[in-house]
């Protein structure tokens, strides 16, 4: 197959997007005739037909559906490429990926970044942050896909650098009226006996949470799963079941009387987050400043 014309593709998303080969052609500048001699042409040479073309305009076939899917993808990271490089010649000293697990997140990482980013020595440098599984991060990080990870510093970082970052601890959410709510602390085989809402198999907390189920000899039961922090806690307050989430994450919604935070008085509970990176020497200076910047506010916390 030949190589897909960028241009061919942004005219069929245009076309796509107005259902319509005219509208499309004055969005894009271009006569009507030669959108659809172009998509003709693409259409030769994929062997599919792409368009269904009728009175009212056209509309895009099953085959034309998944390329227009790939096509918004690929025209998405061509306009970032292109941000991104003019970002440099304007100026800007540095740039940092920054790939981070939901918990790392949903605590303290983006104000810690934002407090970063507010200095003005640092004030050239852009940031791009994306939440990723741990693994998945870690596998980011070595293939040089992200500059930085953040994640767990129990997880697997083969080979990569790593340094220390903040602490956080795990508690046990419940609603006011739930009978565990009268506990000042719990420990993890209490709350085994109650249905708890969580978080999908490829997180950390997950993971730790069965193993931890496996030790005391029994399992966890799900009313809920959802994606996020946020989400269990919302799921709590509606007093459909109990979550074990960070007890950094859960304050906001003490105040609101519905959700009570008990601590979990077990030693895996208490754990540390870690800034990973392939090798020191090799990072970009912005890079190294943040990491230097974090590593400082963990210190700070230790305090």
């Amino acid at each position: 197959m030949h190589d897909l014309d960028l241009k061919t593709l942004r005219l069929l998303v245009a076309v796509c997007d107005h259902g319509n080969i005219k509208h499309a052609a004055a969005q894009e500048h271009i006569e009507p005739s030669a959108i659809s001699k172009r998509v003709a042409q693409l259409e030769h040479q994929l062997g599919a037909p792409l368009l269904v073309r009728g009175r009212r305009g056209v509309v895009p076939t099953p085959a034309g559906i998944a390329l227009l899917e790939h096509a918004r993808t690929l025209l998405f990271t061509m306009a970032r490429i292109e941000s991104d490089v003019a970002a440099f010649a304007g100026g800007i000293r540095g740039q940092v990926r920054l790939v981070a697990s939901a918990s790392a997140i949903a605590e303290s990482l983006l104000d810690d970044v934002a407090a970063f980013m507010r200095e003005p020595a640092h004030r050239d440098i852009k940031v791009d942050i994306e939440e990723r599984f741990s693994r998945d991060l870690v596998r980011m990080v070595r293939e040089g896909s992200a500059s930085l990870g953040v994640c767990w510093d129990r997880i697997g970082f083969e080979g990569l650098q790593h340094r220390p970052y903040r602490r956080d601890e795990l508690a046990v959410a419940v609603h006011a009226d739930h009978p565990l709510a009268r506990k000042r602390r719990l420990r993890f085989e209490q709350t085994l006996d109650f249905e708890h809402v969580g978080l999908p198999p490829a997180t950390g907390v997950h993971t730790m949470l069965h193993r931890a189920a496996a030790r005391a000899g029994r399992t966890l039961s799900y009313r809920v799963v959802v994606s996020n922090f946020d989400a269990a806690l919302r799921v709590v307050s509606a007093n459909l079941g109990i979550s074990v989430i960070p007890r950094q994450v859960s304050l906001a919604y003490v105040p609101t009387g519905s959700v009570k935070v008990i601590p979990l008085d077990e030693t895996w509970a208490r754990r540390r987050f870690a800034i990973c990176y392939r090798e020191a020497a090799d990072l970009q200076p912005a890079a190294a400043k943040m990491v230097e910047f974090l590593v400082k506010k963990g210190e700070a916390e230790d305090a």
